[in-house]
């Protein structure tokens, strides 16, 4: 496994596994891996793509009294688990080779920026949206793989794709979840084990919204409220939103329906955390 902070070296290697024949899977994260990212390796890897990891804390996506420089960063046990997955490359650039001097170009997906994470961090997608295209065009994969945990970040990426006319595939694979169901995200690594217990709430708020809609509830404010009912269970969240919204638009919806986003956030102590499921 070759780790580069070049654009001009991961580039030449994908070139020479498109030209030989191969495809290019990348995964982009910001580090502090777990079996979540892990799992988009190897969903890559089943589709017979050579992979990519990029490792990059991506400052223009965290506003001004976000956890930016907290967050954690550990790129040497990050490369040890990547090099057992089996991951060819790794690409960790430093700031200036992703935002050179002076850059003054940025991606923007007017509406859907500004809608579930966006509304709460305003401009955090623009950043994400910034940093994935300068990653897209630095890698030049075939497909690029993210995961259901960041849906709102997947359909500004999709309606970005889309209108950019990118030549790459956007895969979307399922949330990994602890034993006891919570989502894997990094920022877990800043739960004390109370707070720990306490961000379940999250993701039984998430089953009980996808429960609701089973038996038969196609009122968006109902499958609403009993998710709600259950992240308030506790009294240990600060809820930021829980919202039924169409997974293309990010636009609320009245009915429920097959295939809507129920979509949780809030704080446990000092930590946000997301957590989605789709209905259906």
């Amino acid at each position: 496994m070759q780790v580069t902070g070049s654009v001009a070296e991961l580039r030449a290697w994908s070139r020479a596994v498109r030209q030989a024949g191969g495809t290019v899977g990348l995964v982009p994260t910001m580090g502090a891996l777990h079996a979540g990212h892990l799992s988009l390796v190897k969903a890559a890897q089943e589709r017979g793509d050579r992979v990519a990891v990029s490792i990059f804390v991506n400052p223009t996506q965290f506003g001004p009294q976000e956890d930016f420089a907290q967050y954690p960063r550990m790129l040497e046990a990050d490369c040890r688990l990547l090099e057992a997955a089996g991951v060819e490359r790794v690409f960790a650039p430093e700031p200036g080779v992703i935002y050179p001097d002076g850059a003054a170009t940025f991606v923007e997906v007017e509406g859907l920026s500004g809608r579930l994470d966006g509304a709460s961090r305003p401009g955090h997608f623009r950043g994400v949206a910034t940093v994935v295209t300068k990653l897209l065009v630095a890698a030049e994969p075939d497909r690029a793989y993210f995961g259901q945990k960041d849906a709102a970040q997947v359909a500004v990426l999709r309606r970005m794709s889309r209108d950019l006319l990118l030549a790459v595939e956007l895969v979307v694979c399922p949330i990994v979840r602890e034993a006891d169901g919570l989502a894997m995200s990094s920022r877990n690594r800043y739960l004390s084990v109370d707070e720990r217990r306490e961000a379940l709430a999250l993701s039984r708020a998430v089953a009980a919204g996808e429960a609701a809609f089973a038996a038969g509830e196609r009122s968006a404010a109902a499958v609403c409220a009993a998710a709600r009912r259950e992240l308030e269970a506790g009294g240990q969240v600060r809820v930021d939103y829980v919202q039924l919204v169409n997974w293309a638009t990010l636009e609320p919806v009245e009915t429920a329906a097959a295939g809507d986003l129920l979509a949780v956030a809030g704080w446990v102590g000092t930590t946000r955390l997301i957590d989605n499921g789709i209905l259906g």
